[in-house]
């Protein structure tokens, strides 16, 4: 017997480093990518691992799975191994949680159109699957969206997504992260100012759309502030083409008159919901815009505006601008007239080609 129990647990050892340290695959370089569905059990799990010969011994994982807790919570989603990987590195992995992940990055002043694609290029949906779903009423009622779709409420960050993640929980994922970043504070300013949610994320969209520097953003919120006051149309050209074309595309004079429920040039306020995905410093901008006078403004060509409080003062500085600008967007833009106009005359804006920004 003295020899025999030695003997026994030798054999066990050996064996147990076999089933652990020796690769099912000897030799095979082959990638495998196997997926632990939401809603796997351990053993369902180790059983998917058999079946695609990454392990050989199931009752041994099971064992591991207990001794380490693994069998409590195993996380779901697609797992990538090399056939070549010992049954002991696949459980480290497993237990690792390291599943394939996709980078999402949400730009500042995206559209859905842009972040559909995006998440369409990396097959978590169908573009028309997407374009139906983001302004489903069911879908945006349990999001507790009062809008008339879901732009503007996915907010600009750099995601990462598990491969296979439902397109819901994508989209759940981004507007939970703006109601995040939408602070009590900001939810109190909001509430002083009697502004909803919605409304808040449409100025800010539309800020977002028209400036390029930091420092001009509280100064354009202030010019259509001050035009709402005062019962003036916003004349905010990224609206005259939203659901029209590209953001990215010029913008044109029969642009500034078509008829959509967007473009406040044709409609008074602001539009029915965002434009665009708002960052939170053009969402703080909206809340806080800056002290001044200014009801007009026009692009100098360098990333910044040119600020006037009235209609003269504004055609003076865009003539001034078109005599050093040749070439510029102002030979595309309605003609001022050099008389003294009502206050209802447009806010003249350049729209720019944006950097991408990511976080």
């Amino acid at each position: 017997m003295r020899l025999i129990l030695p003997a026994i647990l030798l054999i066990f050892v050996a064996y147990v480093i076999m089933q652990l340290f020796v690769p099912s695959n000897i030799g095979s370089s082959i990638q495998v990518e196997v997926e632990i569905p939401q809603g796997a059990t351990y053993k369902q799990a180790i059983n998917i691992l058999y079946t695609n010969n990454l392990i050989r011994d199931k009752n041994l994982f099971i064992v591991l799975g207990k001794l380490t807790g693994l069998d409590k919570r195993i996380r779901y989603g697609y797992y990538s191994f090399l056939g070549k990987m010992s049954p002991f590195q696949v459980f480290k992995i497993l237990k690792s949680g390291k599943i394939i992940e996709y980078e999402v990055t949400v730009v500042e002043g995206d559209t859905l159109l842009e972040i559909g694609k995006k998440l369409a290029a990396l097959k978590f949906t169908k573009i028309d699957d997407f374009n139906e779903l983001v302004k489903d009423r069911d879908f945006l009622q349990t999001l507790e969206i009062d809008a008339p779709n879901i732009e503007g409420y996915l907010f600009p960050q750099t995601y990462k997504i598990p491969k296979g993640a439902p397109i819901k929980n994508v989209l759940r994922l981004m507007v939970e992260t703006l109601r995040e970043e939408y602070t009590d504070e900001l939810k109190k300013r909001a509430d002083k100012m009697k502004w909803d949610e919605n409304r808040v994320l449409t100025l800010a969209s539309i800020i977002e759309k028209e400036a390029i520097t930091d420092e001009e953003r509280p100064v354009i919120s202030a010019v259509y502030h001050n035009r709402i006051k005062k019962g003036m149309p916003l004349q905010a050209d990224p609206t005259a083409i939203y659901g029209v074309k590209s953001s990215k595309e010029r913008i044109t004079i029969n642009d500034l008159k078509k008829k959509t429920d967007y473009n406040t040039y044709v409609i008074k306020g602001l539009p029915p919901g965002p434009i665009a995905s708002p960052g939170i410093k053009s969402i703080k901008a909206a809340l806080y815009p800056a002290s001044v006078p200014y009801l007009y403004f026009v692009s100098q060509g360098n990333g910044t505006h040119y600020f006037s409080r009235t209609w003269p003062e504004h055609v003076a500085a865009i003539k001034r601008l078109r005599a050093t600008q040749s070439g510029s967007r102002f030979q595309s833009e309605p003609e001022p007239s050099a008389d003294p106009a009502p206050p209802s005359k447009p806010a003249v804006s350049k729209k720019k080609e944006r950097k991408k920004k990511s976080r």
